[in-house]
């Protein structure tokens, strides 16, 4: 825990395509943490698209970005653009080897992995990519939220919301992420028991699968290509979550 007189720079990356609820769900529990700035970060300031076509700001480029204490990295289809972007797989490593967390959601655990920031580390992400983890030589764990040294990784898109109160617990203590979790009435209770592949009725899991599979086989063959870039021996038949 991170004493409260400290005041804490929490910063996201923001690109094109990303999965706007693993960004704003993370949003709305870094962004209450008490004495802290949170902003947002993108190669350039112009509003860009999420994946469902929602608009979002970034508040600067890289460039205006602090030594942040804690690196929020979200997913989403846009993802696999960012894969070979050195300028922001730089800044990256560059935040990373400061940081007093990382905190990865969904596939922005890949774009982790192309920066060679996962090698060795136990980690989680989207059920349909937590197959790809052993491209960039982590360790696959299959939790809502794994825990691994000052890294946090949650697994697919909601699970943000889950992994940032683990944040902010890490760095304010239990008290302070449970006021958080009470002023955002955070309390679910799903309809359904279907937000696993282990749970999900088998004619769903198919659908899902079908949903994904194009994105599911491009982000794998770009896993292999970065695998060799980083010199990570790539599984032959890694073990899917699903």
């Amino acid at each position: 825990m991170i004493p409260l007189d400290t005041h804490l720079q929490i910063g996201s990356l923001l690109f094109d395509g990303v999965d706007q609820i693993d960004l704003t769900g993370p949003f709305e529990v870094l962004s209450r943490i008490p004495n802290s700035t949170y902003r947002i970060f993108a190669k350039t300031s112009e509003p860009m698209r999420d994946m469902r076509g929602l608009w979002l700001t970034p508040d600067g480029d890289l460039t205006e970005a602090p030594r942040l204490d804690v690196l929020h990295i979200p997913g989403g289809f846009g993802q696999e653009a960012l894969m070979d972007d050195e300028e922001i797989l730089a800044w990256m490593r560059w935040q990373a080897a400061g940081a007093r967390c990382v905190f990865s959601v969904c596939t922005g655990a890949l774009i982790c992995g192309a920066a060679g920031l996962i090698e060795g580390r136990r980690a989680t992400t989207h059920w349909a990519s937590f197959h790809l983890l052993p491209y960039f030589g982590a360790i696959p764990v299959n939790e809502r939220v794994v825990i691994d040294g000052n890294w946090v990784f949650a697994a697919g898109v909601t699970a943000g919301i889950d992994g940032a109160l683990r944040v902010a617990a890490e760095l304010r203590g239990d008290e302070a992420a449970q006021s958080i979790q009470l002023y955002m009435a955070y309390a679910p209770e799903p309809p359904f028991n279907s937000g696993a592949p282990e749970t999900a009725p088998a004619a769903v899991l198919d659908e899902a699968r079908r949903a994904v599979r194009a994105i599911t086989a491009q982000r794998e063959e770009t896993a292999r290509r970065v695998a060799k870039r980083l010199g990570v021996t790539a599984p032959s038949a890694p073990a899917s979550r699903e």
